[in-house]
């Protein structure tokens, strides 16, 4: 390690040392800290008994409504509850009569794990949306004398078969609340509901139906915090796009636009609402993280309203999806609606930001869905990585040989700027080092822009593996589910930055990203002159690093994705080996002299880029030039 390297190795430790220091709280701040510490755990305590008040309210609003023997659905609000069961080859939805809703979604096809012990072996057949107390969907007529809640109410099951289901709750005096179901052959469950006889009950103009959803969203996933990054509430504006609400952290928000649909996502199953109608502005949604320890990713609420006719000519309409958040089958939702509207719910599967989602939507799930059909799911990210190296291959090869043209001419430019040796001449080494590379027809940036251009590949693909459900408990080789991370090493505590566990397929990234930043390395040192390769004996401690990086970065991700960026690598390895076996570089050099002699004898324009960069030097030159005769100028005068 050089003299100037352990210097800024200490330089860096003194700022840190120096900048804890300056960060470190005064006494006064520290006594500040500890007031805002009591203040937070008195606001806490408080926030907890509200919430236990209001758990309390609800609880007593439920008994008086069974009590009241003067309230409108007196005689609904005492039964009791039974389980009833509609389902197809897809799905299975076990409804009550406490409510008249679907209170558990099983989705048949895909395994369900025990992310509780994460053993494999106990794998369910179907995979459980939600069950039990997890899911509540509460419709509320607010008439001008109190609430009607159907979460309060026993309802009379009539009309069932396996796919259809009617749910009536009937008033002292006749009036109704009816929710029409029937189940269509694939993930979608229709809803009509109907309020018969209310006319009068309502203030005027005031007849919506209001829509409390709420679900305590599972872990479906070995991977909690992998997953939860996929986890959220999305919607569809009735006029507009999709939105969401943050994946990272606790949201609140009101949307000033009427929608279409809302959905509860998680990273590869949703549960989605669609009104025929749309549900009126003003709708408000809420995110809540949950503990790792749970076993839920988080609190989903949504508070939406939507048009009812009180005198049941008209049926509020709704749509229910629960299933898989597979591109095409969402795709293909809107041809199975009644709705007639452009859903958009292929939106729920997140492709990336446009330019990405555009090579996703137009290449990547084309050739994905292809390849899929004929092979397993791992040789399928084989075959792609192929295809995409082959696609990229002359763009690779253009940045190579521009390397390799540098390479050799490194004895000359060394030979000719070897007289710039003092730091005050280094404007002039450049500019004979850019008047040399105009002369061989060489610009030392061509092989920067074919790489870039790869870079939107390797992010799209960052994008589509996590979310395909294709890879979902796909194995290969060694890797139990491709979906996920695969552990060669696991523990029971959760350690900073690793986790509980090792990926084996992330630590072959991450050895393979270290011996190929070894190998660009050695490339890159061959063609660099002078301070240019001072530079880069730093920029390898650099390079070493990120693999570091992107082994606590990429730890938990999906064992897919570790892969194919694994086998990326390898085949970029052996393309670039490939090609320096074959370049025969003594026949480069001489096809380099032959065009500075082309060169020389039919000049040629210098292009706007590389007549700038001269401009510009010529000026920086003259600026230096300037500067060190005034500076001459005042030491005559001393």
């Amino acid at each position: 390690m050089d003299k100037n390297t352990i210097t800024g190795f200490v330089l860096m430790a003194l700022v840190l040392f120096g900048f804890a220091w300056w960060q470190q709280p005064s006494d006064e701040e520290i006594a500040q800290q500890r007031i805002e510490f009591v203040k937070d755990s008195i606001a806490n305590a408080q926030k907890i008994a509200e919430q236990k008040k209001a758990a309390a309210k609800v609880a007593n609003k439920a008994n008086e409504a069974s009590t009241d023997t003067t309230a409108l659905f007196y005689a609904a609000s005492k039964g009791t509850a039974k389980d009833i069961v509609l389902k197809n080859n897809k799905v299975e939805l076990t409804f009550n009569t406490k409510g008249g809703v679907v209170r558990k979604a099983n989705i048949k096809g895909y395994k369900g794990h025990n992310v509780a012990s994460k053993d494999r072996s106990t794998d369910q057949n179907d995979v459980t949306l939600f069950s039990g107390t997890d899911q509540n969907l509460n419709f509320i007529l607010a008439t001008k004398s109190q609430n009607i809640e159907t979460q309060d109410l026993y309802f009379t099951p009539s009309n069932l078969t396996d796919s259809t289901l009617t749910m009536t709750a009937v008033a002292n005096d006749g009036k109704t609340i009816v929710l029409d179901y029937k189940l269509t052959n694939t993930y979608m469950l229709r809803l009509s509901v109907k309020a018969t006889g209310m006319n009068g009950l309502f203030k005027h103009g005031d007849t919506q139906l209001l829509v409390d959803w709420q679900e305590k969203c599972k872990q479906q996933e070995l991977g909690h915090t992998f997953e939860n990054r996929y986890a959220t509430i999305t919607y569809k504006e009735k006029e507009g796009s999709t939105g969401h609400l943050s994946e990272t952290q606790e949201a609140d928000k009101k949307i000033e636009e009427a929608l279409d649909w809302i959905a509860f996502k998680n990273q590869f199953f949703s549960a989605v609402m669609i009104s025929k109608d749309g549900f009126a502005s003003g709708a408000k949604l809420k995110s809540t993280p949950l503990e790792k320890e749970s076993h839920y990713l988080k609190q989903y609420q949504a508070s939406l309203s939507t048009e009812l006719d009180p005198t049941g000519a008209k049926a509020s309409e709704f749509e229910f999806y629960f299933g898989p958040n597979d591109f095409r089958l969402l795709q293909n939702i809107e041809s199975e609606s009644h709705f007639g509207k452009d859903l958009e719910m292929q939106r729920l599967v997140d492709l990336g930001w446009p330019l990405f989602r555009i090579i996703n939507r137009w290449f990547t799930i084309y050739v994905f869905d292809w390849l899929s059909k004929f092979f397993p799911m791992g040789v399928v990210l084989i075959l792609i990585t192929l295809l995409l190296k082959f696609i990229t291959y002359p763009m690779v090869k253009k940045s190579y040989m521009s390397s390799a043209k540098m390479r050799v001419l490194k004895p000359k430019l060394e030979e000719a700027t070897k007289q710039y040796n003092k730091p005050e001449d280094q404007m002039q080494k450049q500019q004979a080092m850019m008047q040399m590379y105009s002369e061989y027809g060489v610009s030392p940036l061509s092989g920067c822009l074919p790489m870039l251009i790869q870079a939107p590949i390797w992010i799209a693909m960052f994008n589509f593996v996590p979310n395909a459900i294709q890879l979902r408990g796909e194995s290969f080789l060694w890797i139990d589910d491709l979906s996920t991370y695969d552990p060669i090493v696991s523990w029971s505590q959760n350690l900073w930055l690793i986790g509980d566990h090792l990926s084996l397929t992330c630590i072959l990234f991450c050895s393979a990203n270290i011996l190929y930043s070894w190998f660009t390395m050695q490339q890159q040192k061959d063609q660099m002159v002078g301070q240019q390769a001072d530079q880069m004996k730093m920029m390898q401690y650099m390079m070493f690093l990120m693999p570091v990086f992107f082994f606590f970065m990429f730890n938990d991700y999906s064992s897919g994705l570790n892969f194919y960026y694994f086998i990326s690598l390898f085949f970029s390895a052996a393309i670039m080996w490939t090609l320096r076996k074959t370049t025969n570089e003594e026949k480069l050099l001489a096809i380099l002299e032959a065009r500075r002699e082309e060169n020389k004898k039919n000049p040629k324009k210098k292009s706007g880029l590389a007549a700038r960069m001269q401009a510009i030097q010529e000026m920086q030159q003259k600026q230096q030039a300037e500067l060190e005769r005034r500076r001459q100028n005042l030491n005559k005068n001393k």
